[in-house]
């Protein structure tokens, strides 16, 4: 090995650049060790990292790399790279990398330098960023068009669950949602996603539901938003909220379900799903009533929730067989990851409820939707800015990516 540099070339973008350049070195066998590109607004910069093998000519190479440069109207500058610094670089591959996504309805300055601030200060290095989202008009009038950028970072924070927190705490500030993910063989290669239904996949509660068109909304729904809190037992609470509806007539399940409105986002979420080959289940401490109705209409592959008893065509105000509480729901996503026959490492579960933690925290990506701030936290992902269909940044996918 005789020399190593380091190229870097910018200017306008145009094709044929990276081809003139290669070409060049080529000419010399020189040997490129690593090699990178962005482009933003037609700005460019490349880079490459290479070896002049012995026999030679480094002068020569600058020199033709300079003309060429020249030729094209751009820039290139050279900076010599000693073996004791490449060696280092080399070790510093060993590193683990995470991704840090940050997700709104607009990016700002102020919510990028929070979001590196906590990055720099766990001992992280940025490596790349990418914008996941489409290019906004000046014009721009849609007021619902996200906005998604993607941080490629590496190094071994100290404490992941403080950095969360931080991540957390600049998220309600600020109005976004940021999350941090090792980016690892499983992110990249997820085959499972579980909802819970009530308030996640749909946006109300069906058992509020229920109680409206029976009269009794008020004391259920306040049983629920308990629930919710994490302030009662949840089999508990569901017993005492089904008492209310005892007698409810079995055609009146029909009536509401046709006014059950779906979250933000699910229909785009579940379509893009399907085309990228994961599979759905409902994982819900709701009916399987509504279930099957989701199931139906969404494609959804799985479905496990509470069957409620009927006797005379009316409800019971009890379940039908085992109850599906917080830890069913996490047994729930063992079995249909082993019967799908991939790892808890390749799922992921999305849900609002104190109750959805065991299997959020279980799945590989355990994700908080519009939830309440223990959830969120316990989660340790969250969206609560966009819909649901931003599940799909967090998967790395990008807007030309998603129909």
């Amino acid at each position: 090995m005789k020399d190593l540099m380091l190229v870097h070339i910018s200017g306008t973008d145009r094709p044929g650049i990276a081809s003139t350049v290669s070409g060049l070195l080529a000419e010399y066998g020189v040997d490129i060790l690593d090699m990178g590109q962005a482009v933003i607004h037609d700005a460019l910069s490349l880079g490459l990292l290479v070896r002049i093998p012995e026999g030679g000519e480094s002068a020569a190479v600058v020199k033709d790399l300079l003309y060429a440069a020249h030729e094209m109207g751009i820039s290139c500058k050279f900076t010599p790279v000693s073996p004791a610094g490449y060696t280092s670089w080399v070790e510093a591959a060993g590193k683990p990398r995470w991704i840090v996504t940050l997700l709104g309805r607009t990016i700002s300055a102020a919510q990028v330098a929070a979001v590196t601030q906590v990055v720099s200060s766990n001992g992280l290095n940025i490596q790349s960023v990418n914008r996941l989202t489409g290019r906004p008009p000046l014009n721009d009038s849609d007021t619902l068009r996200p906005a998604c950028i993607e941080f490629s970072v590496r190094g071994n924070p100290g404490d992941v669950k403080a950095m969360r927190k931080s991540f957390l705490a600049i998220a309600a500030e600020m109005g976004v949602d940021i999350a941090l993910q090792e980016d690892n063989a499983f992110r990249r290669n997820r085959r499972l996603v579980a909802f819970d239904m009530d308030s996640t996949l749909i946006r109300v509660e069906v058992i509020d539901e229920l109680a409206k068109a029976w009269g009794v909304g008020e004391q259920v729904s306040a049983i629920t938003e308990s629930a919710m809190r994490g302030e009662l037992d949840f089999r508990q609470s569901l017993a005492k909220r089904l008492s209310l509806l005892k007698g409810f007539p079995v055609e009146m399940l029909e009536k509401v379900a046709e006014h059950i409105p779906l979250n933000d986002g699910a229909e785009k979420l579940v379509r893009n799903l399907k085309r990228f080959g994961y599979k759905t289940a409902v994982i819900s401490g709701g009916f399987t009533f509504f279930g099957e109705k989701l199931k139906a209409r969404l494609g959804i592959d799985y479905v496990h929730a509470n069957k409620l008893k009927i006797e005379d065509g009316k409800l019971t105000g009890e379940v039908d067989g085992e109850i599906v509480d917080a830890q069913r729901k996490a047994e729930l996503l063992k079995s249909i990851a082993q019967s799908e026959n991939i790892s808890l490492k390749q799922t992921i579960a999305v849900g609002d409820g104190a109750n959805d933690l065991p299997m959020l925290n279980l799945a590989g990506l355990g994700i908080a939707f519009r939830a309440k701030p223990v959830v969120k936290e316990g989660a340790g992902h969250a969206i609560s800015t966009l819909g649901l269909d931003a599940v799909l940044y967090l998967l790395g996918f990008r807007d030309r990516d998603i129909e």
